[in-house]
């Protein structure tokens, strides 16, 4: 394979914008040409998923190539993803590959509903995804995923499988007692009990596993930040200056443990009236993008106020499994390729050693 063509495929690849870079960024080797029997292959590597981009990927590449003169025949991409270093240092899980860890500096922002989602979308891209439910006290995933009332099953003794749901690997203590029962446990409990969720959870080659965390900076929030291997954290906040000041310590917090932040994710900036459109900033505006700039840290997408969204979480098949095609759809994808491509970037981080001299 000539140089020419390698910079020639680099180059096409750069027209395909993934995240906030271009999908040529991605490669995780040069693209080689092989002769398979009678046939030429070409072998396109990437380190982030980008299974709704393949298609047109894989037509441009084509293209190129005949202008070339060179006859594919076929065009195999693969996802190699990395698995990200985690700065806190915590133990790593088994079966895991990289742990996302979706917060909120408070309550009812909409964190469960955009971690479900960003999880689904990951997995739409063609990851393998898991979830777990860390909101002990206020379980809503076995809801938002249509297994209300769903057991695990258990392998030699203590191993927990996770149940397996709209292509998600799901693990929650919702899903171990019933939903009459209140969970009365001081936090060291909690995070014991979590701790081994995770940890004795046989989890099945998972490219990203996505926490939703309990909401606030308490004793629960910091101790999974500071045992639980992270690779990296998504803030999920309101425009509203209450919520904006929240978020505020969520971020100090994974800061001071060493948990890098991906970025902000503004949820309910606008509703959108379902009877005419209308748009109106009901809980202000612009707000997630002050404090991204605020913090330097990315923002990662703005998400509306849409009855749609809460209908479909309430019917345990949110957004992106409902409405596969939609504008709301395509939004979530859009934060979950920035998040892919900040763990790719991550992986390439080194992290830091210890000198004793």
């Amino acid at each position: 394979m000539t140089l020419e063509l390698v910079d020639g495929t680099r180059t096409e690849l750069s027209k395909f914008q993934y995240g906030e870079q271009s999908l040529a960024d991605f490669l995780v080797s040069d693209p080689s040409l092989v002769q398979e029997s009678e046939a030429q292959v070409l072998n396109l590597r990437f380190s982030v998923p980008i299974a709704t981009l393949a298609e047109n990927v894989a037509e441009a590449i084509r293209a190129y190539y005949a202008d070339s003169g060179v006859a594919l025949d076929a065009v195999d991409i693969e996802t190699l993803i990395p698995s990200g270093p985690s700065l806190n240092y915590g133990a790593k899980v088994s079966g895991v590959k990289n742990i996302i860890a979706v917060a909120s500096g408070k309550g009812g922002v909409g964190k469960s509903t955009t971690a479900v989602n960003l999880a689904l979308a990951l997995a739409k891209e063609g990851a393998r995804v898991g979830v777990l439910d860390a909101d002990i006290y206020g379980p809503s995933q076995p809801t938002m995923l249509g297994v209300d009332g769903q057991r695990p099953d258990i392998k030699d003794g203590n191993r927990i499988i996770p149940i397996d749901t709209l292509g998600l690997q799901l693990i929650s203590m919702g899903n171990l007692v019933t939903e009459k029962t209140p969970m009365i446990w001081r936090g060291p409990m909690v995070s014991g009990a979590l701790q081994q969720l995770l940890m004795n959870t046989d989890w099945d080659n998972v490219d990203y596993l996505v926490i939703d965390m309990p909401p606030g900076t308490g004793d629960i929030p910091l101790t999974l930040s500071q045992k639980v291997p992270v690779t990296g954290s998504v803030i999920v906040t309101t425009p509203q200056d209450i919520a904006l000041a929240d978020a505020k310590k969520g971020i100090e917090m994974f800061t001071k443990v060493n948990i890098p932040v991906f970025g902000v994710v503004e949820n309910m900036a606008v509703h959108v009236c379902s009877q005419c459109g209308h748009k109106e900033h009901i809980f202000g505006h612009a707000g997630g993008q002050k404090l991204a700039e605020q913090y330097g840290v990315p923002k990662l997408g703005s998400l509306p106020l849409a009855l749609s969204i809460c209908e479909q979480t309430d019917k345990g098949v949110p957004t992106v499994a409902a409405e596969p095609d939609s504008d709301h759809t395509e939004q979530y994808l859009e934060i979950a390729r920035k998040v892919a491509a900040a763990v790719s970037s991550a992986s390439q981080t080194p992290v830091p050693e210890i000198t004793i001299s």
